[in-house]
């Protein structure tokens, strides 16, 4: 009796073993990973200087600060939103922090100021959309239009110069490693705990793939949307100082295409369009991805605009993919 006991025991351990490994494999961030490490070792297999640890850590740090703002992105797409307004934002307050720091304010200071500025946007758009019921992409979109048409009638495209060297964030290189890696890392981390072991995390999710539901069983949708988009608004005001400060200055656009960057990254990551689904960690190696990507294109020789065809195509590719996993589990679209 004991034998037969023992062997169950054995057989729904190797069971629940395999059915681990079966999530692991089969799950967004994994694909991404190998992935990523296939690309890797192709390009470099077809140029040598693709594995100089120089160009590696250009490919981690290249697009951190995009991956930043992807972090906030997923919890917005989780909570079935969207925000279109966030390459608009971060031209803002990118150009708010030089201002702010050639004017003589601490430099800490000019750092704190993008993400509180972020905060009170992201607190602005969430209350328009929990409160007043405006659909997200109508109040990003709106928003977005008016913040580049200010951008340009209040600087005149003037670039931003002269910023101390103590601002400049991005450029610090502790151990060797840039400041925006650090940034990406942790934050992914942090995020990824709060969304997977916190209350606040599923009622995100909660919200997303059901608000009525989740209203029924207590949650208060209109203060987790609220605390959504703040939270988003944090992240683009890091995303903002961390692209402020990579260069010694600070031009007075938006950055280009910057909203489908971010998009991209949160819905090839693994977060559903249609909300409820998701994880940021699946963002961040997206990020790391498409950075890649367009790295190698230069390395093999291919014009670097097919990246824009490439990343309209990874959406809709994703997309359908999603669509088809909801219809097989009989999820109601």
């Amino acid at each position: 009796m004991t034998s037969v006991t023992v062997n169950q025991s054995n057989n729904g351990s190797t069971k629940r073993s395999a059915g681990l490994v079966r999530k692991i494999v089969s799950s967004q961030e994994f694909i991404l990973f190998v992935s990523l490490i296939a690309l890797i070792l192709t390009v470099g297999s077809i140029n040598g200087n693709y594995l100089r640890p120089n160009n590696l850590i250009s490919i981690l740090q290249g697009n951190a600060f995009a991956a930043v703002a992807a972090l906030g992105m997923c919890l917005v797409i989780i909570s079935g939103n969207i925000d279109i307004s966030v390459g608009s934002v971060v031209g803002v307050l990118a150009v708010i922090s030089g201002n702010v720091v050639i004017a003589g304010v601490p430099f800490w200071i000019a750092w704190l100021v993008p993400i509180v500025l972020g905060a009170l946007v992201g607190a602005l758009i969430g209350f328009l959309v929990a409160y007043l019921r405006i659909p997200s992409i109508v109040v990003t979109l709106g928003l977005a239009s008016i913040i580049k048409g200010g951008l340009i009638l209040v600087t005149s495209g003037r670039e931003i110069s002269g910023m101390p060297a103590e601002f400049m964030i991005s450029q610090f290189r502790p151990l060797g490693i840039p400041m925006p890696i650090y940034f990406m890392i942790v934050l992914t981390i942090i995020m990824a705990i709060i969304m997977r072991y916190t209350a606040f995390g599923r009622s995100i999710y909660a919200v997303g793939g059901n608000a009525d539901a989740a209203r029924l069983s207590g949650i208060n949708d209109r203060r987790v949307v609220l605390q959504v988009f703040i939270i988003n608004g944090i992240f683009v005001g890091i995303a903002a100082l961390l692209f402020a400060t990579q260069l010694q200055i600070i031009r007075a656009t938006v950055p280009a295409n910057f909203e489908l960057l971010v998009i991209t990254a949160a819905v090839v990551g693994g977060v559903s369009i249609l909300g409820g689904v998701g994880t940021v960690v699946g963002a961040t190696l997206a990020a790391i991805l498409l950075n890649a990507i367009n790295s190698s294109l230069v390395f093999v020789g291919i014009s670097p605009y097919w990246m824009r065809a490439f990343q309209g195509i990874l959406i809709l590719v994703t997309v359908l993919a999603d669509l088809l996993r909801r219809r097989r589990q009989g999820i109601g679209l």
